[in-house]
C-alpha cells in the first residue's frame, strides 16, 4: 500500500512527450490566496506521538526506549511506544498493565486538592479520588511552547496560516509559502503568461526526478507511472514536505519532541495521513495516489463519520470501506442519506475536502468540572470545590493575558447535577476593573447560592464551572497616574513657570469670562472687546456680586449694554479709555503699554499692540455702511419704478394648530422686493 522511496529517476524526456502543464497561471496565482479549490494546495497535519507520555518523559528524563503510561485513578490514559510493543492499550487496568509490562513506568496526572490552590504531582493521587482533580495544566504549557515553535519555524503572518485543532495536534495551510518558493527556484514561473492569459498552461517542470528523502509516499493510482514526468502538483508537495520535516526538526531539537506529519491536498487527507506511519514519520499523500490511499479505509475513521452518520451509512449500504462507497452513484446516495449529505459523502469517498484551515487559535472557553464519588452533600464542599475550579481557570486565564487585558471572558457558568436533573446558573462578569481570582470566586459562590435556594441540591453528583465569551480587551490605554508628574520632573516644572512672564501666569489663573446676552446684528459681533479693555473690568466686577443668575439676566434686559454701544456706531473697545485699577493683574498690564498709536478716524491714542484690531474694526464698519446704503439705494428704485404695491395690512385670525403669522399674506420685509410675474 506504500513505499518509502528516497529517490526515483522517470525517464528522460523526449522531443515527442508534450511540454506543457495541466496547470495554469491563474491557479499558480491563486495559490498564495489560500483558496482551498486550487489543485496545487498544500497542507500539512502535524500530530505528536502519545503527547502526553512524552511530556512525562520529557519531565523525568527518562530513556526514550523506557516503557511508560500516564495514569489517572485506576486506568491509563495515554502509553508511548515501547510500552505498546507488549500489548498495553488504554483499555486496561493498571495492575494488567504491570503484568503485561513489569518495567513500566507509570506516572500519575498531576491533580488539584481539596483545600489547596495550586495543582502538584502526588504518588498517592490513585488512592483518594474523592477529594482531588485532575489537572492537565503541565500538557497545556507544553502545547503552547510545541505552538510557539511550529510558528516561528514559519515565515510570519499573512503567510503563515497555522489552526491548532487539538492540544496535540495543528493543521498548517503552506499554499503561501510554497508559491513563493515556487518563484525564487524556478524563476521561468515569475515570467507573465502568454498573451496575457492567465488560462494558458504553465510551462511543465524542467526537473525530472525528485528526492523525497525518507518520506513514506502513497503508492500512485492504477493506471498511474512513477516513470512519468513530475507535473506542478508533485512539485509542490515535495517543498511541502520540506518545509515539514524543517518544522518537525525544530520542535525535536529544542524540545526534545517527537511528531508525525501528513502532507496532501486538503485537511482530510493530511490528517489521515499524519496517522498512517507513526512514530516521528511523515507521510505524503500525492494527488495521483488519493484513490490508492483512501481503498483501503474504513470511512467511519473520517471526520465526522465516526457517530450517528457513519451508522447510518454503514446501514445503508452495508459497508463500511471507502472503496466500496465509490461504486455507488450520486442519486442513490441523495436518496438514501439526503441531497447535502449524499453530495457530501460522494465528494469525500473521492478524497475531496474544501474546509479551510482556521488560524484562529484562540480559546473560546474554560471549563473545571469534578465528578463526586461518593456525592457531595453540603455547602461547605462544594465551597471548597469551587476554589479548585476557579484556581484552575484563572491560571489559564493568566496564561490567556487576561491581567494585561489582552484577552477577557463576559460571562461565568454553573453547572449542577443532582440525581437526573441538571441546573445552570450565568452571571456576567464585570468588565470595569481586571479579572481576578477573588472576583471569579465570589460569583462561583453567588451561583452555588442561587443553586441551594431553588432546593434539591445535595446530594450533588457532578459540579462544573466555566467562563466565556471571550473578547479581546482594550490595551493601550493610560490611567490618570501616568499624566501626573512627580518628584524632580514636577520640581523643574515648577522652576521653569517661575522663569515665565507674570503676564502669562495671570491670564492662566484668571477666571472664566462672564455670561453675555447674544445679540445676532450687524458684522460686528464678530469683533469682542479684548482682555484689558474697560467693558471687561465692569463686566467681571458685576459678576462676582450678583446675588442669582435670574437677578443678572434681568438686570442685561433693562440697561444697554457697552456692546450696544458698540454697535451703535461708538469707539471701538480697543479706543476705550482705560480704568485705572490697582490690582497687580492690571498694573502689570499696563507695564506693556510702551508704545502708542493715533488713530486718524477717532483722534485718539490707543496702545500699539491694538492697532490690528482697531483697523479692522474700522474696515468692518466701512463694509457695514456700505451695504447698507446699497440697500437703501435698491429700496428707492423699487418704489419709483411703478405704483405702491403696499397695503393696509388687516389683522389676521389664528386658526387652530397654526403659529401667528402661519396664514395669509406675507409682509415684504426691509431689502427684500417682490417680482411681478405677467
Amino acid at each position: 500500500m506504500s513505499s518509502s522511496q528516497p529517490y526515483m529517476q522517470s525517464s528522460p524526456a523526449t522531443p515527442s512527450r508534450r511540454r506543457k502543464s495541466k496547470f495554469t497561471f491563474r491557479q499558480l496565482h491563486q495559490l498564495q490566496q489560500f483558496s482551498p479549490s486550487n489543485p496545487l494546495r498544500v497542507i500539512a497535519h502535524i500530530d505528536l506521538d502519545a503527547f502526553y507520555a512524552q511530556c512525562e518523559m520529557v519531565r523525568l528524563g527518562v530513556a526514550e526506549d523506557q516503557p511508560l503510561a500516564v495514569q489517572q485513578w485506576q486506568g491509563l490514559i495515554a502509553i508511548n511506544y515501547p510500552a505498546r510493543k507488549f500489548g498495553l492499550n488504554r483499555h486496561v487496568t493498571t495492575i494488567e498493565a504491570k503484568k503485561l509490562c513489569p518495567e513500566l513506568i507509570m506516572q500519575h496526572v498531576a491533580t488539584w486538592k481539596e483545600g489547596e490552590e495550586k495543582w502538584a504531582y502526588r504518588d498517592d493521587a490513585f488512592k483518594d479520588m474523592a477529594t482531588q482533580k485532575v489537572s492537565l495544566d503541565p500538557y497545556r504549557r507544553e502545547s503552547r511552547r510545541i505552538l510557539a515553535i511550529i510558528k516561528d519555524s514559519l515565515p510570519a503572518a499573512p503567510v503563515q496560516r497555522v489552526e491548532k485543532a487539538s492540544i496535540d495536534e495543528v493543521f498548517l495551510d503552506l499554499s503561501a509559502q510554497i508559491h513563493s518558493v515556487l518563484l525564487e527556484r524556478f524563476p521561468e514561473l515569475d515570467r507573465p503568461a502568454p498573451y496575457d492569459d492567465p488560462t494558458e498552461n504553465l510551462p511543465r517542470p524542467p526537473t525530472t526526478a525528485l528526492n523525497w528523502d525518507t518520506d513514506a509516499l502513497i503508492d500512485l493510482d492504477e493506471g498511474q507511472k512513477e516513470e512519468e514526468d513530475p507535473d506542478w502538483d508533485d512539485i509542490t508537495m515535495l517543498l511541502g514536505s520540506e518545509i515539514v520535516r524543517h518544522v518537525r526538526a525544530m520542535i525535536r531539537e529544542k524540545l526534545k519532541y517527537t511528531c508525525s506529519a501528513g502532507i496532501a491536498k486538503n485537511k482530510m487527507l493530511a490528517k489521515l495521513g499524519s496517522g498512517h506511519h507513526k512514530p516521528n514519520q511523515q507521510t505524503v499523500v500525492r494527488n495521483r495516489a488519493v484513490q490508492q490511499f483512501l481503498s483501503g479505509f474504513k470511512f467511519t475513521k473520517i471526520r465526522n463519520l465516526g457517530g450517528k452518520l457513519g451508522d447510518e451509512v454503514v446501514s445503508a449500504f452495508n459497508t463500511d470501506i471507502v472503496k466500496d462507497l465509490l461504486e455507488v452513484p450520486m442519486d442513490q446516495l441523495k436518496r438514501k442519506i439526503g441531497d447535502d449529505t449524499g453530495a457530501w459523502l460522494y465528494g469525500v469517498a473521492r478524497g475531496e475536502d474544501a474546509s479551510e484551515v482556521n488560524p484562529r487559535t484562540q480559546i473560546k472557553s474554560m471549563l473545571s468540572a469534578k465528578s463526586f464519588r461518593p456525592s457531595i452533600n453540603s455547602m461547605e464542599q462544594a465551597i471548597r470545590w469551587l476554589r479548585i475550579f476557579v484556581a484552575d481557570i484563572f491560571s489559564r486565564l493568566v496564561e490567556e493575558g487576561v491581567l494585561e487585558n489582552k484577552r477577557k471572558p463576559k460571562t461565568i457558568n454553573l453547572h449542577h447535577r443532582q440525581g437526573g436533573q441538571m441546573r445552570s446558573k450565568q452571571a456576567p462578569i464585570p468588565q470595569g476593573k481586571v479579572v481576578s481570582e477573588e472576583i471569579l470566586f465570589d460569583l462561583a459562590k453567588n451561583l452555588m447560592a442561587q443553586v441551594v435556594v431553588d432546593g434539591r441540591a445535595w446530594p450533588c453528583a457532578n459540579l462544573s464551572l466555566s467562563v466565556g465569551g471571550f473578547e479581546d480587551g482594550v490595551t493601550g490605554n493610560r490611567g490618570i497616574g501616568s499624566f501626573l508628574v512627580r518628584g524632580e520632573e514636577a520640581r523643574s516644572m515648577m522652576n521653569s513657570a517661575r522663569d515665565t512672564p507674570e503676564e502669562e501666569n495671570f491670564r492662566d489663573i484668571s477666571p472664566p469670562p462672564g455670561k453675555r446676552r447674544r445679540v445676532d446684528d450687524g458684522i460686528g459681533r464678530f469683533f469682542t472687546p479684548r482682555e484689558d479693555s474697560k467693558e471687561e473690568s465692569e463686566i467681571d466686577g458685576h459678576r462676582a456680586n450678583e446675588p442669582d443668575e435670574e437677578m443678572q439676566e434681568n438686570q442685561m434686559n433693562t440697561t444697554t449694554s457697552s456692546d450696544d454701544l458698540y454697535r451703535g456706531g461708538s469707539t471701538p473697545p480697543s479706543a476705550q479709555p482705560q480704568v485705572e485699577d490697582s490690582s497687580p493683574r492690571q498694573a502689570a498690564r499696563h507695564q506693556t503699554h510702551v508704545t502708542s498709536y493715533f488713530c486718524p478716524h477717532c483722534n485718539i491714542s490707543i496702545p500699539a499692540s491694538a492697532q490690528t484690531e482697531h483697523d479692522d474694526w474700522h474696515f468692518a464698519e466701512d463694509l457695514q455702511a456700505e451695504e447698507h446704503n446699497n440697500r437703501a439705494s435698491d429700496n428707492n428704485s423699487a418704489n419709483s419704478s411703478g405704483p405702491s404695491r403696499k397695503t393696509q395690512q388687516l389683522p389676521l385670525k389664528r386658526s387652530r394648530g397654526r403659529p401667528p403669522g402661519g396664514g395669509g399674506a406675507k409682509a415684504v420685509e426691509k431689502g427684500q422686493k417682490k417680482l411681478a410675474f405677467g
